[in-house]
């Protein structure tokens, strides 16, 4: 089973990571699942749900495109990415649940190379859909500087 160093492969540091890790890589489908288990320790945890909200799914899909995008450029250290936004997003839960394993599963359908569109799936322990987004991100070669111009 699988156990990444996700501080290596996220450009964020706790409590901000929110994925547990990396399940599978498959650069030939062009693809990346990773998993989180919801407990009252993660950052956006709700006690008054007894989980975490379901919004928090795109955080959840934007940090599984990150971990591919670090196997994609040949585990090299992450470099910052924004997501620009999530398209036809469908959710069919409140909340992710407390004590419950989520599986998120990232695939890249479009790239000019700086901009990247993803078909992004969470599901359930049994197998079931549970979200799904389309996310389009941007990672390209001058985005420290803009970071600098701009923050």
């Amino acid at each position: 089973m699988p156990n990444f160093d996700m501080e290596k492969i996220l450009p964020h540091k706790p409590p901000m990571i929110l994925i547990d890790d990396v399940v599978e890589y498959n650069a030939e489908e062009q693809s990346l699942t990773s998993k989180v288990t919801i407990h009252d320790k993660k950052l956006f945890f709700d006690k008054s749900i007894n989980g975490v909200p379901s919004s928090t799914g795109i955080e959840f899909m934007a940090q599984t495109i990150g971990c591919y995008a670090y196997f994609r450029n040949n585990e090299e250290p992450p470099k910052i990415g924004f997501l620009l936004g999530a398209r036809l997003m469908n959710c069919a839960i409140d909340k992710f649940e407390n004590g419950k394993t989520y599986t998120i599963k990232a695939k890249e359908v479009f790239t000019n190379n700086e901009i990247v569109a993803f078909d992004c799936i969470i599901y359930n322990e049994a197998g079931e859909e549970l979200a799904s987004s389309t996310v389009n991100t941007y990672q390209g070669d001058n985005v420290e500087e803009l970071l600098k111009t701009n923050g």
